[in-house]
């Protein structure tokens, strides 16, 4: 083994108390989506210091940035979020994400510098993922259309190649428009938009019966501040609609804006819908999801310490967590075929535009869930940390396999075109 194996281990290794630091400044600033004013400023300054050129409003974004180093061909784009949840902070963990992501690319450099390796290495600050939009914007407008490949992770329970396919979905506001009156003294003057949302929900809520079983449609009310004596003349729902598939999203999501027009027809109202958001589902590649595991099986994974297993212990007592006291794994072996599962990222427009690879890093203990207070509060502790600056090296280590080698990336571009 040459010396120059060892330098992304021994990068992380020495920048740890700097990596956990930023970590940590954005979970104790947490900041929701498009305003993630400190978040990205302080991502961004940790990627300067270390020799990487900043320009600021990505695709328009205030709070996106794109951070570069190098030059020439391969160009590498690491993907990196670091928008909280309203009320709740980072239970997606996403203080680690960006961190993690910057720090492997940072790691990745010490590595290019000293064996004179030619390349570009981007590191892309992407607002709002909670509500699946900045990537989104950026891709629509050719952000990512450069990149020879996009490399990614997420916190999640366990250690493994995210084989999985991320939902398509569409993303819609649906705002009824009625007529004002007093409740009690004139109701028969008034068209309750209220009324037509609720009759939109109940028609959402038979359709469930009639769509394929991988499609998933859940809805919040979104306030109009008027008392109850009043017939509201205005009312607003959030949807969510997703599936495994664009076409079978596309779908259900055409039979949910009927029911939002019939509950308008039988109410008297008026309705706009409004889409807010919109994507494809994960576009999994097998030659890179086997390129990185096989770079995962050369990191050790974390070990912990008395106190953080005391310290799993006691939230998955607290929280509920469904893990039989087996709170942290290996590394988990690469599934043969890739993997459906129930939730959604903007990363898989990504997917669709550039051969794109996610790792998943164990940053919490078995059994918690993403957008659960037990989340939030592992991504704010040691725990978390140690999930980060495993996917940071898991990241770093799998890219500098890819670059060795020309025809990795000429093969993950056949798999991703469908000619290889």
């Amino acid at each position: 083994m040459s010396n120059s194996d060892h330098i992304i281990a021994e990068w992380i290794a020495n920048h740890e108390t700097s990596i956990a630091a930023a970590a940590d400044y954005i979970f104790l600033h947490p900041e929701t989506a498009y305003k993630e004013k400190f978040s990205s400023r302080c991502l961004a300054d940790f990627l300067e210091t270390d020799g990487f050129q900043i320009e600021w409003k990505t695709a328009g974004i205030e709070t996106a940035f794109t951070a570069s180093w190098g030059y020439g061909r391969p160009v590498i784009g690491f993907l990196a979020e670091y928008d909280a949840l309203a009320e709740i902070g980072h239970a997606c963990g996403h203080n680690l994400l960006g961190t993690g992501a910057a720090a492997a690319a940072c790691a990745l450099k010490a590595y290019m510098e000293a064996v004179e390796m030619e390349g570009t290495l981007l590191v892309y600050g992407c607002p709002a993922e909670e509500i699946m939009s900045g990537k989104i914007i950026m891709n629509s407008q050719g952000v990512f259309d450069d990149l020879d490949a996009a490399v990614t992770w997420h916190p999640f329970d366990s250690n493994r190649v995210s084989n999985d396919i991320w939902q398509s979905q569409d993303i819609k506001n649906y705002i009824f428009r009625g007529m004002s009156a007093h409740a009690s003294r004139s109701p028969e003057e008034g068209r309750s938009a209220l009324d037509a949302a609720e009759l939109m929900n109940v028609g959402v809520n038979y359709l469930r019966e009639h769509v394929p079983q991988d499609v998933r449609m859940h809805y919040a009310y979104i306030d109009n501040g008027l008392p109850a004596n009043v017939v509201p003349d205005y009312a607003k729902t959030n949807y969510f609609i997703r599936s495994a598939k664009r076409a079978r999203t596309e779908d259900a999501s055409r039979r949910v804006d009927d029911c939002a027009r019939g509950a308008a027809l039988m109410t008297g109202t008026e309705v706009e819908i409004e889409l807010v958001g919109s994507c494809k589902e994960m576009k999994v590649n097998r030659v890179l999801a086997e390129l990185y595991y096989d770079a995962m099986t050369r990191v050790p994974v974390p070990t912990y310490t008395e106190e953080e297993l005391q310290f799993a212990a006691s939230i998955s007592q607290e929280a509920g967590l469904k893990n039989n006291g087996i709170y942290f794994q290996g590394l988990e072996p690469l599934e043969p075929e890739p993997v459906p599962i129930s939730i959604g990222t903007d990363v898989s427009e990504v997917s669709h535009t550039v051969p794109t690879i996610t790792l998943s890093a164990a940053a919490m203990c078995k059994g918690t869930p993403l957008h659960h207070w037990a989340a939030a509060r592992q991504a704010g502790m040691s725990i978390g940390k140690k999930g980060m600056l495993y996917a940071a090296r898991c990241m770093a280590e799998g890219t500098k396999q890819l670059l060795e080698k020309p025809e990795h990336i000429q093969n993950a571009w056949k798999y991703h075109l469908g000619t290889g």
